[in-house]
């Protein structure tokens, strides 16, 4: 019997792939009546209350630009194939596969949480990168709205923050940012991946098509925003034909700073992408991942900090100076926008009272 993979409208994995965690794996096989020929059940999107007990997640990792991060959700119902976040569903119990991009966490909390994080005396101001594990923008947002309940806290305390998004959600919120970036404390990122509107549905199924991301680019920039591009991720011989072009059309659209990131496939993330290639593009498949361990050190992925972004030999080079080139062409930059820290100040109504000290008895 030959395995062949389900194919769920509107969702990147075909699968429920066992976690690293897990003691048991499952494979979909054909009984022979032809089970599995016809279209795979609706798998609608599930969402549950994550108890978080902190909002601000600390990081030192020496490649990022930014030491502290905020995520609204966990999982992600854009569903992007190529996810890196998508191994962390397998800490909470669930698959990185399907799972990931139907079975979603919100942090109902999080808005009190940051309030108190920030109004805490040992706090120090530095910008918040936010939903760079998970995207602040992906569609539930447009109900819970999260994302803009911490934009308006952040922007009460005049505290900076970033933020990447493959969402035009990010355009209802331009009354919150602008004003916040006439003050020099925020940025939007736009991560696009390809030019490609059939690869595209294949590879981020729910999030915005490529033209569109270009707009809200323009909108951004028309507003006031400092914008900028993430061409993210780079898959070598599938998606890397377009990076000049997606920097000269968001050059073009407004964005001034612009950045990359080579492919990256930890744990989990391997087997689900080759799985993916195999599905929808089984005559390059073989190549795509030549290349990828070509850079990888002949792995499918390398953690190691300053290479885990950009890889290493001949294929990695040659992508860092087309786009180093690109960018010096177009005048864009690769470094971060700067941010004002010196505004920050917590409104006095979330100051923490101290506590009443205790009577004595007599």
């Amino acid at each position: 019997m030959n395995e062949k993979p389900l194919v769920y409208k509107g969702r990147a994995a075909g699968s429920n792939q066992a976690s690293r965690f897990d003691p048991h794996t499952r494979e979909v096989l054909d009984d022979g009546w032809g089970s599995l020929d016809d279209e795979a059940p609706p798998l609608r999107t599930e969402v549950m209350l994550d108890a978080a007990k902190s909002v601000i997640n600390y990081i030192r990792s020496p490649d990022l630009p930014f030491d502290r991060t905020l995520n609204p959700y966990r999982g992600c119902e854009h569903g992007c194939i190529y996810c890196y976040a998508r191994p962390t569903h397998a800490y909470l119990g669930m698959s990185p596969g399907l799972d990931f991009e139907s079975r979603l966490l919100m942090k109902a909390d999080a808005v009190a949480l940051l309030k108190k994080e920030l109004a805490h005396p040992n706090y120090k101001c530095a910008p918040i990168a936010l939903g760079m594990n998970t995207d602040g923008y992906q569609p539930i947002e447009r109900q819970y709205q999260l994302t803009r309940q911490i934009i308006q806290v952040l922007s009460e305390a005049n505290h900076p923050f970033s933020l990447v998004t493959k969402s035009s959600l990010v355009e209802r919120d331009i009354d919150l940012i602008a004003p916040m970036a006439a003050k020099g404390l925020a940025s939007i990122y736009l991560s696009i991946t390809t030019l490609d509107r059939q690869i595209a549905r294949r590879l981020e199924p729910r999030a915005a098509a490529p033209e569109r991301r270009f707009e809200t680019l323009r909108k951004l920039s028309a507003a006031g925003i400092p914008t900028g591009v993430m061409v993210a991720p780079v898959i070598p011989a599938l998606t890397d034909c377009d990076m000049e072009q997606i920097l000269a059309q968001a050059c073009q659209a407004g964005a001034r700073k612009a950045g990359y990131v080579f492919l990256r496939l930890p744990h989990e993330l391997n087997g689900l992408f080759e799985d993916w290639l195999q599905q929808y593009f089984p005559l390059k498949a073989s190549h795509v991942m030549s290349l990828i361990k070509q850079s990888r050190g002949g792995k499918a992925y390398q953690s190691d900090f300053g290479r885990r972004m950009r890889g290493e030999g001949i294929f990695a080079d040659l992508l860092a100076n087309r786009f180093k080139r690109s960018c010096q062409k177009l005048g864009m930059s690769g470094e971060r926008l700067g941010f004002r820290t010196d505004l920050f100040k917590v409104p006095e109504d979330w100051q923490q009272k101290p506590a009443r000290a205790q009577l004595t008895l007599f």
